[in-house]
């Protein structure tokens, strides 16, 4: 009974310590415009489709292609486990332009070792977030300028642009979102380095 009772009474513990961390990730700093608190969360939004496909492709064999691609250099790991791997790690990687509107993208988190609780650099965050909104929007768009070019020609076996009506729909619908994601991260990096700077007003 008493086990019990500790249990029910560490869930709400829990939930008001998992509520919190959220707040702190997500939650903007004063002076943040709304235009760059939305596009900044919606960057990991442009890039959850394209990893839900790789996992339902590869991960999990649902029959939304017709030959089930290879994911290539796996360094070492079974595809099924690479492809969850590479799609978590993308996520990460577009989350942190939550940090471009959070307090944690402007003073350092607890878990920083050495630097917590300093102020994050303006340079630290805007040079590494413009070089990657650049890479991004040039990549992707080369990406998908080619699209056309390669549509026309044969396609090996088992490449996602060798198939066709639906299961090409969902796979170029998959990743078209990534369009954006180097887009929005640059104007989500603008509207930092703004505020930083004391520009903003």
């Amino acid at each position: 009974m008493s086990t019990s009772v500790g249990v029910r009474s560490k869930v709400p513990h829990l939930s008001s310590r998992l509520r919190a961390a959220w707040r702190a990730a997500h939650d903007p700093v004063p002076g943040v415009p709304t235009w760059a608190r939305i596009a900044a969360y919606a960057v990991p939004f442009t890039v959850l489709p394209s990893g839900l496909w790789r996992i339902s492709v590869v991960t999990l064999h649902l029959p939304i292609v017709s030959t089930t691609p290879r994911a290539g250099h796996t360094l070492g790991m079974p595809d099924e486990v690479y492809v969850v791997v590479l799609s978590a790690v993308s996520e990460v990687l577009a989350f942190t332009a939550v940090g471009l509107v959070a307090r944690w993208g402007e003073v350092f988190p607890w878990w920083v070792p050495v630097l917590r609780g300093r102020r994050v650099p303006t340079a630290a965050a805007v040079l590494p977030a413009a070089l990657g909104a650049t890479v991004l929007t040039a990549l992707w768009t080369k990406v998908f300028a080619g699209l056309p070019a390669s549509l026309r020609e044969p396609a090996p076996p088992g490449d996602p642009i060798a198939e066709h009506g639906w299961r090409l729909v969902v796979f170029v619908g998959s990743y078209a979102p990534l369009l954006l994601w180097g887009p929005l991260l640059a104007a989500v990096t603008y509207a930092y380095w703004r505020r930083r700077t004391g520009r903003s007003s």
